[in-house]
Protein backbone atom coordinates (compact mmCIF):
# COMPACT_ATOMS: atom_id res chain seq x y z
CA UNK A 1 0.00 0.00 0.00
CA UNK A 2 2.44 3.01 -1.22
CA UNK A 3 -0.17 6.06 0.89
CA UNK A 4 0.46 4.69 4.55
CA UNK A 5 -2.51 5.16 6.81
CA UNK A 6 -2.87 4.27 11.00
CA UNK A 7 -3.36 8.03 11.69
CA UNK A 8 0.17 9.43 10.52
CA UNK A 9 -0.31 13.40 9.52
CA UNK A 10 -0.04 15.49 7.14
CA UNK A 11 -1.99 19.00 6.10
CA UNK A 12 -2.64 20.73 3.44
CA UNK A 13 0.00 22.92 1.43
CA UNK A 14 -1.35 26.80 1.29
CA UNK A 15 0.54 28.25 4.53
CA UNK A 16 0.19 31.89 5.67
CA UNK A 17 4.18 32.26 6.09
CA UNK A 18 6.73 35.05 4.25
CA UNK A 19 9.51 32.89 5.88
CA UNK A 20 10.15 30.34 3.82
CA UNK A 21 12.51 28.42 6.02
CA UNK A 22 10.07 28.58 9.16
CA UNK A 23 7.34 27.30 6.84
CA UNK A 24 9.06 24.28 4.98
CA UNK A 25 10.06 23.51 9.08
CA UNK A 26 6.46 23.82 9.80
CA UNK A 27 5.64 21.13 7.05
CA UNK A 28 8.49 18.84 7.91
CA UNK A 29 7.18 18.51 11.42
CA UNK A 30 4.03 16.15 9.67
CA UNK A 31 4.83 12.83 9.21
CA UNK A 32 4.11 12.65 6.12
CA UNK A 33 5.65 16.13 4.71
CA UNK A 34 5.20 18.36 1.61
CA UNK A 35 6.44 21.65 0.19
CA UNK A 36 4.18 24.91 1.06
CA UNK A 37 2.65 27.24 -0.99
CA UNK A 38 3.01 30.52 0.46
CA UNK A 39 0.48 33.42 -1.43
CA UNK A 40 1.27 35.89 1.23
CA UNK A 41 5.15 35.80 0.07
CA UNK A 42 3.81 36.94 -3.54
CA UNK A 43 1.81 36.21 -6.11
CA UNK A 44 3.29 33.41 -8.13
CA UNK A 45 2.92 31.34 -4.87
CA UNK A 46 -0.62 31.24 -5.17
CA UNK A 47 -2.29 28.03 -5.53
CA UNK A 48 -3.61 29.07 -9.22
CA UNK A 49 -1.27 31.03 -10.32
CA UNK A 50 1.03 28.44 -10.13
CA UNK A 51 -0.84 25.65 -11.86
CA UNK A 52 -1.40 28.57 -14.59
CA UNK A 53 2.73 28.68 -15.19
CA UNK A 54 2.93 28.14 -18.90
CA UNK A 55 -0.81 27.47 -19.51
CA UNK A 56 -1.46 29.68 -22.87
CA UNK A 57 -3.87 32.75 -22.87
CA UNK A 58 -2.94 33.13 -19.44
CA UNK A 59 -2.65 36.83 -18.10
CA UNK A 60 -0.69 36.97 -14.67
CA UNK A 61 -0.56 40.04 -12.55
CA UNK A 62 1.63 39.61 -9.71
CA UNK A 63 1.65 43.07 -8.44
CA UNK A 64 -2.16 43.46 -8.81
CA UNK A 65 -2.41 39.70 -7.41
CA UNK A 66 -4.92 39.28 -10.36
CA UNK A 67 -5.12 35.95 -12.87
CA UNK A 68 -7.04 36.51 -15.83
CA UNK A 69 -7.66 34.66 -19.63
CA UNK A 70 -7.75 35.99 -23.28
CA UNK A 71 -8.99 33.57 -25.56
CA UNK A 72 -6.99 35.14 -28.43
CA UNK A 73 -4.39 35.50 -26.74
CA UNK A 74 -4.78 31.55 -26.18
CA UNK A 75 -5.03 31.07 -29.61
CA UNK A 76 -1.75 32.89 -30.13
CA UNK A 77 0.17 30.71 -28.34
CA UNK A 78 -1.36 27.21 -27.61
CA UNK A 79 0.90 26.22 -30.75
CA UNK A 80 3.90 27.22 -29.19
CA UNK A 81 2.64 25.31 -26.61
CA UNK A 82 1.95 21.86 -28.06
CA UNK A 83 5.83 22.23 -29.06
CA UNK A 84 6.82 21.50 -25.74
CA UNK A 85 4.51 19.24 -24.77
CA UNK A 86 7.34 16.18 -24.36
CA UNK A 87 9.64 18.29 -22.24
CA UNK A 88 8.81 17.26 -18.40
CA UNK A 89 10.46 20.47 -17.38
CA UNK A 90 8.05 22.70 -19.20
CA UNK A 91 5.06 21.37 -16.71
CA UNK A 92 7.19 21.42 -13.80
CA UNK A 93 6.57 24.43 -11.01
CA UNK A 94 10.28 27.08 -11.66
CA UNK A 95 11.57 28.65 -8.92
CA UNK A 96 10.27 31.90 -9.45
CA UNK A 97 6.49 29.87 -8.93
CA UNK A 98 7.44 28.75 -5.62
CA UNK A 99 10.34 29.86 -3.29
CA UNK A 100 10.04 25.99 -1.53
CA UNK A 101 9.66 23.17 -3.99
CA UNK A 102 13.05 23.24 -5.25
CA UNK A 103 14.24 22.98 -2.08
CA UNK A 104 12.07 20.34 -1.38
CA UNK A 105 13.69 18.73 -4.09
CA UNK A 106 17.22 18.60 -2.93
CA UNK A 107 16.58 17.11 0.56
CA UNK A 108 16.69 13.38 1.73
CA UNK A 109 12.93 11.81 2.48
CA UNK A 110 14.27 8.02 2.22
CA UNK A 111 13.24 7.20 6.12
CA UNK A 112 9.86 9.14 5.59
CA UNK A 113 6.62 6.61 5.22
CA UNK A 114 5.73 9.06 2.72
CA UNK A 115 5.99 12.55 0.65
CA UNK A 116 2.97 14.38 -0.88
CA UNK A 117 2.89 17.80 -3.44
CA UNK A 118 -0.22 19.15 -4.98
CA UNK A 119 -1.68 21.20 -7.90
CA UNK A 120 -4.54 23.01 -8.45
CA UNK A 121 -7.10 20.47 -10.13
CA UNK A 122 -8.82 21.63 -13.61
CA UNK A 123 -12.20 21.82 -12.14
CA UNK A 124 -11.48 24.78 -9.84
CA UNK A 125 -9.34 26.33 -12.08
CA UNK A 126 -11.66 26.78 -14.89
CA UNK A 127 -13.96 27.83 -12.02
CA UNK A 128 -11.96 30.51 -10.97
CA UNK A 129 -9.59 32.15 -14.01
CA UNK A 130 -12.38 34.30 -16.18
CA UNK A 131 -11.88 34.94 -19.79
CA UNK A 132 -12.38 38.75 -21.56
CA UNK A 133 -16.33 37.84 -21.35
CA UNK A 134 -16.10 37.63 -17.31
CA UNK A 135 -16.63 33.91 -18.13
CA UNK A 136 -15.02 31.17 -16.32
CA UNK A 137 -13.06 29.18 -18.98
CA UNK A 138 -14.30 25.49 -17.94
CA UNK A 139 -17.59 27.10 -20.05
CA UNK A 140 -15.45 26.84 -23.43
CA UNK A 141 -15.38 23.18 -24.95
CA UNK A 142 -12.30 24.32 -26.83
CA UNK A 143 -9.98 25.71 -23.63
CA UNK A 144 -11.65 22.75 -21.28
CA UNK A 145 -10.55 19.52 -22.60
CA UNK A 146 -7.07 21.66 -23.04
CA UNK A 147 -6.93 22.61 -19.64
CA UNK A 148 -7.13 19.20 -18.50
CA UNK A 149 -4.39 17.48 -20.20
CA UNK A 150 -2.51 20.26 -19.61
CA UNK A 151 -2.47 19.89 -16.15
CA UNK A 152 -2.44 16.39 -16.20
CA UNK A 153 1.31 16.67 -17.76
CA UNK A 154 1.85 18.84 -14.86
CA UNK A 155 0.61 16.81 -12.09
CA UNK A 156 2.82 13.81 -13.81
CA UNK A 157 6.05 16.05 -13.59
CA UNK A 158 5.46 17.06 -10.02
CA UNK A 159 5.07 12.96 -9.36
CA UNK A 160 7.46 11.57 -10.96
CA UNK A 161 9.96 14.02 -9.64
CA UNK A 162 8.55 13.56 -6.35
CA UNK A 163 8.54 9.65 -6.31
CA UNK A 164 12.35 9.73 -6.58
CA UNK A 165 12.91 11.24 -3.36
CA UNK A 166 9.97 8.39 -1.99
CA UNK A 167 8.35 5.30 -3.88
CA UNK A 168 5.61 6.51 -1.75
CA UNK A 169 5.39 9.99 -2.94
CA UNK A 170 1.59 10.93 -4.18
CA UNK A 171 -0.42 13.94 -5.33
CA UNK A 172 -3.74 16.11 -3.63
CA UNK A 173 -5.45 17.66 -6.58
CA UNK A 174 -7.09 20.69 -4.57
CA UNK A 175 -10.33 21.17 -5.99
CA UNK A 176 -12.39 23.78 -3.76
CA UNK A 177 -14.85 23.97 -6.63
CA UNK A 178 -16.07 20.69 -6.45
CA UNK A 179 -18.62 22.08 -3.75
CA UNK A 180 -20.16 24.51 -6.34
CA UNK A 181 -20.93 21.84 -9.72
CA UNK A 182 -24.51 20.89 -7.48
CA UNK A 183 -25.64 24.81 -7.35
CA UNK A 184 -28.06 25.55 -9.96
CA UNK A 185 -25.91 28.54 -10.34
CA UNK A 186 -22.59 26.59 -11.57
CA UNK A 187 -23.93 26.20 -15.16
CA UNK A 188 -21.50 23.04 -15.48
CA UNK A 189 -23.16 20.48 -13.91
CA UNK A 190 -22.08 17.04 -12.50
CA UNK A 191 -22.48 15.06 -15.12
CA UNK A 192 -19.85 16.98 -17.04
CA UNK A 193 -17.60 17.23 -14.17
CA UNK A 194 -17.87 13.52 -14.00
CA UNK A 195 -16.85 12.94 -17.59
CA UNK A 196 -13.75 15.66 -17.40
CA UNK A 197 -12.99 14.42 -14.22
CA UNK A 198 -12.13 10.32 -14.99
CA UNK A 199 -10.25 11.84 -18.58
CA UNK A 200 -8.03 13.92 -16.01
CA UNK A 201 -7.58 10.68 -13.89
CA UNK A 202 -7.20 8.55 -16.94
CA UNK A 203 -4.17 10.85 -17.83
CA UNK A 204 -2.66 11.33 -14.49
CA UNK A 205 -0.07 8.67 -12.63
CA UNK A 206 -1.06 6.83 -8.90
CA UNK A 207 -1.22 7.40 -6.24
CA UNK A 208 -3.70 10.68 -6.96
CA UNK A 209 -6.63 12.07 -4.72
CA UNK A 210 -8.22 14.99 -4.29
CA UNK A 211 -8.09 17.60 -1.08
CA UNK A 212 -11.36 20.15 -0.55
CA UNK A 213 -12.39 22.16 2.21
CA UNK A 214 -15.95 22.32 0.98
CA UNK A 215 -18.77 19.81 1.34
CA UNK A 216 -19.94 18.40 -2.28
CA UNK A 217 -21.68 15.72 -2.77
CA UNK A 218 -19.58 12.86 -0.98
CA UNK A 219 -21.73 10.20 -3.58
CA UNK A 220 -20.16 12.22 -6.39
CA UNK A 221 -16.93 12.29 -5.38
CA UNK A 222 -16.35 9.26 -3.57
CA UNK A 223 -16.95 7.27 -6.70
CA UNK A 224 -14.15 8.74 -8.76
CA UNK A 225 -11.16 6.70 -9.39
CA UNK A 226 -8.50 8.08 -6.79
CA UNK A 227 -6.47 7.08 -4.47
CA UNK A 228 -6.87 9.45 -1.27
CA UNK A 229 -9.34 12.00 -0.08
CA UNK A 230 -8.53 15.11 2.39
CA UNK A 231 -11.71 16.92 3.57
CA UNK A 232 -12.38 19.07 6.62
CA UNK A 233 -14.20 16.82 8.71
CA UNK A 234 -14.30 19.42 11.53
CA UNK A 235 -17.00 21.31 9.50
CA UNK A 236 -18.46 18.46 7.38
CA UNK A 237 -18.02 15.67 9.25
CA UNK A 238 -21.55 15.05 10.39
CA UNK A 239 -22.89 15.03 7.17
CA UNK A 240 -20.12 12.89 5.82
CA UNK A 241 -20.47 10.09 7.92
CA UNK A 242 -23.76 10.35 6.18
CA UNK A 243 -22.51 8.55 3.09
CA UNK A 244 -21.12 5.30 4.84
CA UNK A 245 -22.16 3.06 1.92
CA UNK A 246 -19.96 5.27 -0.60
CA UNK A 247 -17.39 5.31 2.46
CA UNK A 248 -17.15 1.68 2.67
CA UNK A 249 -16.99 1.39 -0.76
CA UNK A 250 -14.13 3.53 -1.14
CA UNK A 251 -12.13 2.44 1.53
CA UNK A 252 -12.56 -1.58 0.06
CA UNK A 253 -11.57 -0.33 -2.97
CA UNK A 254 -8.09 0.71 -1.36
CA UNK A 255 -8.81 4.58 -1.14
CA UNK A 256 -7.08 6.58 2.11
CA UNK A 257 -9.14 9.44 4.18
CA UNK A 258 -7.40 12.27 5.55
CA UNK A 259 -9.52 13.39 8.64
CA UNK A 260 -8.69 17.56 8.45
CA UNK A 261 -10.15 17.38 12.48
CA UNK A 262 -8.09 20.54 13.68
CA UNK A 263 -9.37 24.19 13.40
CA UNK A 264 -6.54 26.84 12.21
CA UNK A 265 -9.02 30.18 12.32
CA UNK A 266 -7.97 31.66 15.21
CA UNK A 267 -11.52 31.68 16.68
CA UNK A 268 -12.10 28.07 16.71
CA UNK A 269 -9.14 26.90 17.51
CA UNK A 270 -9.22 28.91 21.00
CA UNK A 271 -12.55 27.01 21.64
CA UNK A 272 -10.58 23.42 21.51
CA UNK A 273 -7.96 20.88 22.71
CA UNK A 274 -6.85 17.87 21.90
CA UNK A 275 -9.44 16.16 23.95
CA UNK A 276 -11.98 17.81 22.53
CA UNK A 277 -11.01 17.55 19.10
CA UNK A 278 -10.26 13.63 19.69
CA UNK A 279 -14.34 13.37 21.46
CA UNK A 280 -15.37 15.14 18.24
CA UNK A 281 -13.34 12.51 15.50
CA UNK A 282 -14.28 9.48 17.13
CA UNK A 283 -17.68 10.57 17.32
CA UNK A 284 -17.48 10.78 13.71
CA UNK A 285 -16.27 7.45 13.41
CA UNK A 286 -18.71 5.59 15.86
CA UNK A 287 -21.28 6.16 13.55
CA UNK A 288 -19.77 4.54 10.52
CA UNK A 289 -18.66 1.45 12.95
CA UNK A 290 -22.41 1.11 13.52
CA UNK A 291 -23.21 0.93 10.00
CA UNK A 292 -20.72 -1.69 9.65
CA UNK A 293 -17.13 -0.12 9.08
CA UNK A 294 -14.62 -2.15 10.56
CA UNK A 295 -12.74 -0.28 13.05
CA UNK A 296 -9.61 -1.58 12.73
CA UNK A 297 -9.63 -1.29 9.30
CA UNK A 298 -11.19 1.99 8.87
CA UNK A 299 -8.03 3.40 11.15
CA UNK A 300 -5.53 1.52 9.01
CA UNK A 301 -6.26 3.74 5.90
CA UNK A 302 -6.77 6.89 7.46
CA UNK A 303 -4.40 10.02 8.14
CA UNK A 304 -5.02 12.93 10.66
CA UNK A 305 -4.68 16.66 9.36
CA UNK A 306 -5.62 20.17 10.09
CA UNK A 307 -9.13 20.98 9.11
CA UNK A 308 -8.54 23.42 6.27
CA UNK A 309 -5.33 26.21 5.26
CA UNK A 310 -5.52 29.50 6.62
CA UNK A 311 -4.45 33.16 5.25
CA UNK A 312 -6.44 35.82 7.41
CA UNK A 313 -5.51 35.17 10.79
CA UNK A 314 -4.62 38.28 12.64
CA UNK A 315 -1.28 36.68 14.31
CA UNK A 316 -0.43 35.32 10.85
CA UNK A 317 1.30 31.69 11.55
CA UNK A 318 0.72 31.24 14.87
CA UNK A 319 -2.02 29.52 14.89
CA UNK A 320 -1.84 27.70 11.93
CA UNK A 321 1.98 26.33 13.39
CA UNK A 322 -0.69 25.75 16.93
CA UNK A 323 -2.64 23.31 14.96
CA UNK A 324 0.04 21.62 13.02
CA UNK A 325 1.26 20.61 17.02
CA UNK A 326 -2.01 19.87 18.40
CA UNK A 327 -2.35 17.65 15.30
CA UNK A 328 1.04 15.61 15.56
CA UNK A 329 -0.12 15.58 20.14
CA UNK A 330 -3.98 13.92 18.28
CA UNK A 331 -2.25 11.42 16.27
CA UNK A 332 0.29 10.47 18.80
CA UNK A 333 -2.63 10.08 21.64
CA UNK A 334 -4.74 8.01 19.50
CA UNK A 335 -1.88 5.41 18.09
CA UNK A 336 -0.87 4.85 21.23
CA UNK A 337 -4.77 4.54 22.32
CA UNK A 338 -4.96 2.12 19.67
CA UNK A 339 -1.94 0.49 19.79
CA UNK A 340 -1.19 1.16 16.12
CA UNK A 341 2.35 1.18 14.55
Amino acid sequence: MPIPGNLLTTAMAVMPHTDVDQALKTALSMDIPFWPQLPNLNFYEDMYAQAAEHFPGSILDVEKRTLRFSLEKFINEVEETMTHFEEPQYFDISKTYSAVYHRFLSMNFSKRPAIRGQLEGPISFGFNVLDQDERPIIFDDTVRPFMIEFMAKRVNVQLERLKVLNENAFMFIDEPGLQFLFSAMAGYGDQKAKKDLESFFSMIDRPRGIHLCGNPDWDFLLGLEMDILSLDVYSNGEVFANYSNSIKRFLDRGGIIVWGIVPTNFEPFAEENTSSLEKRLEEIWQILYRKGIDQDFLLSRSLLSPATCCLVNSDKEKTVEKAFKMISNLSERLREKYKLT
